[in-house]
């Protein structure tokens, strides 16, 4: 599953695309992707102009003049993929690196197919079909069980290292990195960058929260800023699922300290990278550098 940064890109690359485009048609063949009624895309879809793209966490919204959004989830296999008209030519391709960011669509994993009136074309590809596009009133998106559930984004403006810190006070027996996954407390986050940020802030991802200091949740909040910002100038990360907004891999993981480094030297003191499991999830330390509170 994408994390912020790998759908920060994809924002960005629509961003610049589909803004002010209208709706022409909407072609699907999937219901559970597209659980939307045909009443629903007539009223608000056909004949709507797209005002915005935004991202809660791991989520894109794109709000439609007629006070209906389209809210997306990409999943593990999920792409998004722009074509633009015959005259113009440009492509954007983000999402899952198959061969349907750079082939011909519609193609076998085309699961939505929005056309604009000015010809080009916007594909919502998914191989594995767990992802989904809703269309929904604008006002009601903010009541979806998901984004009423989820914590405050980690990079807005108005968070502070103070309201960082007592997002984790709920959970106080857990490991710190369990704490960083959980979207409740933060969102966004997913194993890579846990890893990163930990790592930049010397904390061993088994530290219970309990015995995190306030020094250091003041440091992973500056070093978990600064690892996501990194990232979304870089594309994202070069892991499997995600490549860049113009359907190259990201170029993060070519600056990543442990994530996938496991038996190289660790950057800061020399030290051999491991790998172990924390959360559940396959983990990436610096036993030097993140020694756990004894």
């Amino acid at each position: 599953m994408p994390e912020l940064p790998e759908v920060e890109t994809v924002r960005r690359g629509l961003d610049k695309l589909v803004l002010g485009c209208t709706i022409a048609d909407v072609a699907f063949d999937w219901p559970k992707g597209f659980p939307n009624s045909q009443a629903d895309v007539d009223r608000f879809m056909l004949g709507a102009t797209i005002t915005s793209v935004r991202r809660r966490a791991k989520v894109l919204i794109i709000e439609l003049d007629t006070d209906y959004s389209l809210v997306i989830h990409l999943k593990m296999t999920g792409q998004l993929v722009f074509i633009g008209s015959k005259s113009n030519g440009s492509r954007f391709g983000a999402g899952h690196p198959s061969d349907s960011l750079i082939n011909s669509l519609p193609d076998k994993s085309t699961r939505v197919t929005i056309t604009f009136s000015n010809e080009s074309k916007l594909f919502f590809n998914d191989q594995r079909k767990f992802g989904w596009m809703k269309l929904l009133p604008t006002v009601a998106v903010a009541d979806l069980s998901f984004f009423q559930k989820v914590g405050p984004e980690p990079l807005d403006d108005s968070l502070t290292a103070d309201m960082f810190a007592k997002r984790f006070q709920r959970r106080q027996k857990t490991s710190i990195k369990a704490a960083l996954l959980d979207q409740t407390v933060i969102a966004g986050i997913g194993n890579i960058y846990a890893d990163e940020s930990l790592w930049a802030a010397r904390i061993h991802p088994n530290t219970r929260v309990a015995d995190v200091t306030s020094d250091q949740l003041n440091t992973l909040f500056d070093e978990l800023r600064l690892v996501l910002n990194t990232a979304i100038n870089k594309g994202g990360s070069t892991n499997k699922n995600y490549v860049n907004a113009e359907g190259k891999k990201g170029s993060y993981m070519n600056f990543a300290k442990v994530f996938r480094r496991e038996g190289q030297p660790c950057t800061r003191c020399q030290n051999s990278i491991d790998k172990i499991r924390v959360a559940g999830r396959g983990t990436h330390i610096c036993s030097n550098c993140q020694a756990l509170p004894t």
